[in-house]
């Protein structure tokens, strides 16, 4: 059975949003779409039992809300629901494990909504061993699609790009291939961002002095970018790929290149130490991009 696109639901506008996003990308990935909902019961909350059927009748209640949404925007879509028990990060995490992907709503930087409170929906991000796309509120198919001919909404033009942040001190095939298959699934084109700052002579090895008075060092770069990508442009023919470096913070390079974009594609490595967070570039793309940010794990 193919693995299903899974979005977390709990009732917020984002939670909303991010289930009508899904239900489009598990069409375009001709998967099954599960909506799940999770709830965490705890006997302090009142008697157990009553309190047992309150917190599933309202998770049924927030299920029929998102297959109402999803049936309305995408009636093609196959999909299932769950409900279940625990602690939302840890819910979220297991129904990620079996997921083509995760789709859970954002808020930016006010946070998650929801079951989605505080650090949860971070450490979802942090540690899910799938890739994770985050949605704002308010997102709609017409956002994903090029304007029409008179500048106005449309869910029939060509889809706007897809961008993808590299880092050329450590490409991550995962990533790549995510942000190239998205592109090839929309029939969108792939814009590759890659920024570079110069080394300062402090962090210089003996024979990397010479590189310091380098003129061409954005040259240099645009090479090593484009022998990276040649056997995805190998693997990916029909893609069209657009390629930058700049000089400058990632982050600020990639909030640039967000804009207008149908999605953003980042890399996340997970590592072995206790409370893990995303890093900065990621962290960035969370919280300011407005178009939804692709979050793919690797080693």
């Amino acid at each position: 059975m193919l693995a299903p696109v899974v979005a977390g639901v709990d009732g917020s506008a984002e939670s909303l949003a991010a289930a009508e996003w899904a239900a489009r990308e598990a069409v375009r990935r001709e998967r099954p779409l599960r909506l799940v909902h999770a709830w965490n019961w705890h006997p302090r909350q009142g008697d157990g039992e009553t309190a047992n059927a309150a917190q599933r009748h309202l998770a049924r209640r927030v299920l029929r809300q998102a297959e109402q949404r999803v049936l309305e925007a995408c009636p093609g879509v196959r999909l299932q629901d769950e409900q279940v028990e625990g602690p939302a990060t840890q819910a979220l995490l297991r129904a990620a494990r079996q997921a083509e992907l995760l789709v859970v709503g954002s808020r930016g930087l006010s946070g998650f909504t929801g079951f989605l409170v505080g650090s949860v929906a971070l450490g979802v991000v942090a540690r899910a061993t799938r890739p994770v796309v985050l949605v704002r509120a308010g997102e709609e198919a017409a956002d994903e699609h090029l304007p029409a001919d008179d500048h106005g909404a449309s869910t029939s033009t060509g889809y706007r790009d897809v961008v993808l942040g590299i880092d050329l001190g450590a490409p991550c095939d995962e990533v790549i291939e995510f942000a190239f298959e998205a592109a090839r699934l929309r029939r969108a084109r792939l814009r590759v961002v890659h920024a570079w700052q110069a080394p300062s002579a402090l962090g210089l090895g003996p024979g990397d002095l010479a590189l310091v008075q380098e003129p061409y060092r954005a040259e240099e770069w645009e090479g090593f970018l484009s022998a990276v990508l040649q056997v995805w442009h190998d693997k990916y023919p029909e893609v069209e790929v657009v390629q930058s470096v700049t000089e400058g913070k990632a982050q600020t390079a990639l909030l640039r290149a967000a804009v207008g974009a149908s999605l953003l594609v980042v890399g996340h490595r997970l590592t072995e130490r206790p409370g893990r967070r995303t890093g900065p570039v990621t962290h960035a793309a969370i919280h300011h991009v407005d178009c939804p940010v692709a979050v793919v794990p690797h080693e």
